[in-house]
Formats: structure tokens, sequence, C-alpha cells
């Protein structure tokens, strides 16, 4: 596991991924392996509550390994409104994911959260 040299890549790809969070189970939403040679630049972080009525509250968690380690907390339990969207991160504060790193995120209710998450991949 490196981190790769970002002074000159040969690509850099712009990526979406999303979710519906179906249990309260902590789900990983992005993920970056340990011999990816490549860093992730998140852009982009939303969570949408799709629940009309509820609230719900999400926790994002950053782990230093891409399974199992040590997780460090983006956000712990915001409460999200219901029919609103709470975003942890824009690209005004975009964060890297080296390799053997995830991100993963929580909900209190099950099937009552949206994630959506875009980034750059850049190696």
């Amino acid at each position: 596991m490196a981190a790769p040299n970002l002074q000159s890549p040969t690509t850099i790809n712009g990526k979406t991924v999303y979710t519906a969070l179906g249990t309260t189970t902590e789900a990983t939403i992005l993920t970056n392996s340990s011999a990816s040679g490549k860093a992730l630049r998140v852009t982009f972080f939303s969570i949408a509550n799709v629940d009309g009525t509820n609230n719900c509250d999400a926790t994002v968690s950053i782990y230093n390994a891409a399974s199992g380690g040590t997780a460090f907390k983006l956000a712990h339990t915001i409460t999200v409104p219901a029919d609103a969207t709470f975003a942890p991160l824009g690209r005004d504060q975009s964060i890297w994911l080296e390799e053997d790193r995830r991100i993963t995120v929580q909900a209190s209710a099950a099937n009552d959260l949206h994630v959506i998450v875009s980034y750059e991949e850049v190696g």
C-alpha cells in the first residue's frame, strides 16, 4: 500500500455511487482497495431522508482499512429531518480516500436514507 503520486496521473475518472440503506446495519459506500494504485477524491456526498414523516440519524465513518480497521467519524448521529438532505462533504471541502480505506454510512431507521457519493478516481 502506497499513496499514488498525484503529480502526473495517467487517468482521472469521474464516478458516482449511490445506495438506499435498507437496514440499520453499517453499509460500505466507497472502498479503495490496498492495491488499487489510485487515490479517490470525494467531491460530493449527500444523504437524503426519503421518509416523509420521520427524522433519521446518520453516521458517516472513514476506516483506516478496506476491511476491518478503526473507524473515524466524519459525521456522528446527525439528524436528517424528514424530506431533507444532509451533505457532509462538498467540492469546497473534499477529502482523499487513500489505498486501503473505506467510507461507511449507518442509519438509525431502515429504508429512510439514500446516499449519493461522487468522486474522482486518480491514478
